[in-house]
């Protein structure tokens, strides 16, 4: 017979690719050398990727490599969390049993949910901790887990078929490729490229690892003539017709599944007449199959990618005899084939399989999935535990069935959370709606109660006896939303939520909805939450405690500190402390209580509040509550950096590194390196801030810790000279913050950027206008840490463009608006005082009216602080006012300036250096460092003098004699003969020739960077 005769079809010689496994086997090097390797290979349906990799893992393994397969499980349309990774893991485990043990020791609940042969997962049905990082924290943990596998050997993971990859999986993937920065590994994954259209979700990810320089991608395109003819005579195992190979190279177009399927074909006799159709030229041998052997393969294609011999005996029905010789046919005939568990079939090519499937009948493949359906009821074990649930929910909803589907889809949704693949949970609770009004009564009356919805009250009084309703289905898709980044799914569910409960007197849910509302526009940038957050207050207002009344109080408490500080702030801040301890809502206890302590720390209660906020870093960290601990170690330091106390918390936040990477708290660790830059930036270690800026940026996932790397970035760009890049950085912070976000904690320090460089690019009015607006608003309570450095610097931008033409007009009222500004900001602690003096001796100084004895003051604080920069700022000041004053302070004044010259070459600050270097050269003093030699300089060539440089500086700033005089320690009568010279040099007329000679020559072209230097 037929059935009992074997086909070959795949070649057993390997057909080019030679460029393509010399890439792989680079990797494969590379990647045992120590250095990880990432890489994609695409290529359309049927153009040899598998055989590709299976070439390259045969090699690799020939080299001492360890290799894990895994591949993207399709159940009809749906595909399985985690399942490629999954099976690799299984793969591994088998492998390397102790080796993955150890290197998953104290964290087997966690990874559990992708690899069950750990132990349980923590977390059982309706408890542990679940929030926005429960899926990071998983994923931090597998990378991890592979480094520490790839050590000691070279580790292969192979990840086929992302075409069908669940959310969860490309999430997963798109971090490791990001993530991953050590040991001898190699992550490669195959997908299908002619199924990526527009609209597929694959298709984001491949752009973004487009723009990762550590993926390499693989294109494989179609085999040419020559290599189908190879393909052919291996196939043949004899040369072919070269008439045959044209004709099948024609119709194949150089594919080479098709160049298998249409070689067989030929052999056998039964091309004839066969359609030019895919679907026909699949099917054809199908058809040549017995009936039973049909209704087996027909079977086993609704079945899923892989369907186990017993469930597919359960599903066929026929007589055990029958079902073998049926399936010895299909796999003699290379349409199916064993397994690699050795437990079950799957189709040769998934093309086949697709193929099988379209061609059933409607009612076929309702029938067919009931049957898969009905078999795993009866007989749970017919398949691996960890997919039992989704494959049931998968089989009856294809089939068609709404009363076996929803209470199947929903069981499917509780595994999903569990596994933290929540955007699998979202996508099930959705199908759950859908499903909603096609169930009968009688079955939603016994369906399970809430699964996982924070702090949501579930409808009815007891949750546990009450029945689901949609309302309640519709609160955990919401939660699920937000936490797999579907926030704008998310918040359309809210608001359907929230309009259904228009109709129903429930303040409490209501309440809880326009939370969640809040939260979502503040994630989208759809606005700032607040009007949200107070509808939610409002409908909360005089009922009796609850855990969603202390979770509203809470979020006020954190919104008003972020945006508004003050007593209101307060006051919500104690309530929701209050009521949380009266329901035992220990979460929102903790997370009221740190904006508490925070709130006194800025109020100028520093220690209670600080210890407020150590108490609770301590208690969360020991309870286990990560998210509030995580948020702990972000601002716990930041108070700390507001008060001046750098030193300690740098240490904190090293240890908040640690924390929040251990946890995967992503934007947590995002925000500590942040602050890690900032105290780092006033300890006077720059390029360690610079560093932790950039860590910032590279493990944040959300926009704002992007925005806050920005910032910093920024701050040390204008610190070093680099106007350019700090006005770049600015713009990339203020996108990034959005439109909506105006709090005072990131708006009033990129104002103060925007100042300076305003000012530094000369334009002045617009640094006038910058502060206007700031001052127009005002700055809110305990945002002195942001105010003092902004008024400090609109200040000095006074003092260095005094004496400009455009700086005359309304400068007086700038100088006096900035003193008045100063007397509403506080000074409870000794960095602030020191600053208040700084303002207050910049601003005599802008108005003529500064003394050494004023400078001096403010020297003396700062010595008694830990920021280098600063004091080297105001003892170039001190100095400057020294020499101002007389020769009687020249000794203390060359000293003052090698000092601060000496920090500033440190720092690489070029602006102050340079400053110093020009006030020494103008003042005739000596550094005892050497200023950096400068470069063939244009104006050695116009016979200048170096004191003719000086002057030609300031006439070009737009100097008057007497300014001239003043700032160079001559009188008004030399400066005036110098300008004399250099308009006779210059063989010019007048002082704006002057000007534009100079800037044409590019004479002093840091000079509107310079204007900035000591402010």
């Amino acid at each position: 017979m037929l059935g009992a005769v074997e086909t070959r079809s795949v070649s057993p010689v390997f057909v080019g690719r030679a460029d393509e496994l010399n890439t792989l086997h680079d990797a494969l090097a590379r990647a045992a050398a120590g250095e990880p390797q990432a890489l994609l290979i695409g290529g359309e349906a049927g153009v040899g990727k598998t055989r590709l990799i299976e070439e390259f893992a045969g090699a690799a393994c020939c080299r001492g490599a360890v290799v894990a397969l895994g591949g993207c499980v399709e159940i009809g349309a749906d595909g399985l969390p985690f399942a490629p990774f999954s099976t690799a893991l299984r793969a591994l485990h088998r492998e390397l049993p102790g080796e993955l043990a150890a290197a998953a020791a104290g964290q087997e609940e966690e990874l559990a949910r992708l690899l069950p042969e750990l132990g349980e997962p923590a977390g059982a049905r309706g408890a542990g901790r679940h929030d926005e990082e429960g899926m990071a924290r998983l994923f931090e943990l597998t990378a991890r887990l592979l480094e520490r596998l790839a050590a000691d050997r070279t580790l292969v993971v192979v990840l086929e078929d992302l075409h069908w990859a669940d959310a969860s999986t490309r999430h997963l993937l798109a971090y490791l490729f990001r993530t991953l920065r050590a040991g001898r590994l190699v992550v490669l994954a195959s997908y299908r490229s002619d199924d990526i259209h527009r609209r597929h979700p694959l298709r984001p990810l491949l752009a973004e690892l487009d723009r990762l320089r550590t993926v390499r991608r693989i294109e494989l395109a179609r085999f040419n003539r020559e290599e189908v003819g190879r393909q052919i005579a291996g196939i043949l195992a004899s040369e072919p017709d070269p008439a045959q190979v044209d004709e099948i190279f024609q119709r194949s177009d150089g594919n080479a599944f098709f160049v298998e399927e249409l070689a067989v074909c030929a052999h056998e006799g039964c091309s004839t007449g066969i359609s030019d159709s895919l679907r026909d030229l699949l099917l054809v041998r199908v058809e040549t199959l017995p009936e039973p052997a049909q209704r087996v393969v027909r079977t086993a294609a609704e079945g899923g990618s892989t369907v186990e011999y017993q469930l597919l005996a359960a599903v066929a029905r026929l007589a055990e005899d029958d079902l073998i010789e049926a399936l010895r046919a299909a796999v003699n005939a290379n349409i199916l084939v064993a397994a690699p568990t050795g437990d079950g079939y799957r189709f040769r090519h998934a093309l086949v399989r697709e193929a099988v499937s379209d061609d059933l009948l409607p009612g076929e493949r309702s029938r067919l999935n009931r049957r898969y359906a009905e078999a795993l009821e009866a007989d749970p074990a017919l398949v691996r535990a960890d997919e039992r649930v989704a494959r049931l929910a998968s089989y009856w909803y294809h089939a068609h069935h709404p009363a076996k589907a929803l209470p199947a889809v929903l069981d499917a949704s509780v595994a999903a959370r569990a596994r933290h693949a929540y955007s699998e949970q979202l996508r099930l609770l959705e199908r759950a709606m859908e499903l909603w009004d096609d169930a009968p009564e009688d079955v939603r009356a016994r369906l399970r109660p809430v699964d996982y919805t924070e702090v949501y009250p579930p409808c009815g009084c007891d949750p546990a006896t009450t029945p689901l309703r949609y309302l309640d289905l519709m609160a955990e898709a919401a939660v699920a939303g937000r936490f797999c980044g579907e926030r704008e799914r998310a918040l359309k569910i809210t608001k359907r939520a929230l309009r259904l409960l228009d109709e129903e007197q429930d303040p409490l849910r209501a309440a809880w909805f326009w939370v969640q509302r809040s939260r979502l526009a503040q994630l989208k940038s759809h606005g700032d939450g607040w009007r949200e957050l107070a509808t939610a207050q409002e409908l909360v207002r005089g009922l009796p405690p609850s855990e969603v009344h202390a979770e509203v109080l809470a979020h006020v408490a954190n919104w008003s500190m972020v945006h508004v500080p003050g007593p209101e702030a307060f006051s919500a801040a104690e309530r929701a402390v209050e009521y949380a301890r009266m329901v035992g809502a220990r979460e929102i206890e903790m997370t009221a209580r740190l904006t508490l302590g925070g709130l006194m720390v800025d109020a100028g209660d520093v220690e209670a509040g600080l210890e407020e906020m150590y108490e609770v870093n301590r208690r969360t960290v020991e309870d286990g509550i990560s998210a509030v601990a995580g948020r702990s170690y972000v601002n716990l330091p930041s108070e700390l950096e507001s008060v001046g106390r750098s030193r300690d918390a740098v240490p904190l936040l090293e240890r908040g590194l640690a924390f929040t990477r251990s946890h995967g708290l992503l934007d947590h660790e995002a925000w500590v390196w942040g602050n890690l830059a900032e105290s780092l930036y006033s300890l006077g270690r720059w390029d360690e801030a610079a560093e932790a800026a950039t860590r910032s940026e590279r493990v944040g996932q959300s926009a704002k810790p992007s925005a806050f790397h920005a910032k910093n970035r920024a701050e040390l760009a204008l610190a070093r000279g680099d106007l350019a890049e700090a006005a770049r950085q600015l713009t990339v912070a203020r996108d990034n913050f959005g439109k909506y976000d105006h709090a005072p904690q990131h708006a009033l320090p990129l104002s103060r950027i925007a100042i300076a460089v305003a000012a530094g690019e000369g334009r002045l009015l617009d640094a006038r206008a910058e502060l206007e607006r700031v001052l127009e608003t005002g700055f809110p309570p305990g945002t002195q840490r942001y105010g003092w450095p902004l008024l400090l610097t609109a200040a000095a931008v006074e003092t260095r463009t005094a004496g400009l033409p455009a700086a005359g007009p309304g400068r007086p009222e700038t100088l006096e608006r900035i003193r008045l500004a100063a007397k509403s900001l506080t000074t409870c602690v000794p960095v602030w005082q020191a600053y208040e003096r700084w303002v207050h001796a910049e601003l005599l100084r802008a108005e003529g009216r500064g003394t050494p004895e004023d400078w001096a003051g403010t020297v003396t604080a700062f010595e008694a602080l830990e920021r280098p920069y600063d004091l080297a700022r105001v003892r170039f000041r001190l100095a400057e006012a020294l020499l101002v004053a007389g020769d009687e302070e020249r000794d203390r004044a060359t000293e003052l300036l090698r000092l601060s010259h000496a920090v500033a070459e440190h720092l690489r600050a070029r602006p102050l250096a340079d400053a110093v270097a020009r006030l020494a050269a103008r003042g005739r003093l000596t550094l005892t460092r050497a200023t950096q030699q400068p470069s063939a300089d244009p104006a050695d060539s116009l016979g200048l003098t170096s004191r003719e440089r000086d002057v030609l500086r300031l006439v070009s700033a737009g100097r008057t004699n007497r300014q001239i005089a003043e700032e160079l320690f001559i009188s008004p009568k030399t400066a005036s003969v110098h300008v004399s010279n250099i308009l006779a040099k210059l063989g010019v007329s007048g002082r704006g020739e002057a000007a534009a000679v100079a800037h044409r020559l590019g004479l002093f072209p840091q000079w509107a960077g310079d204007r900035l230097a000591a402010g």
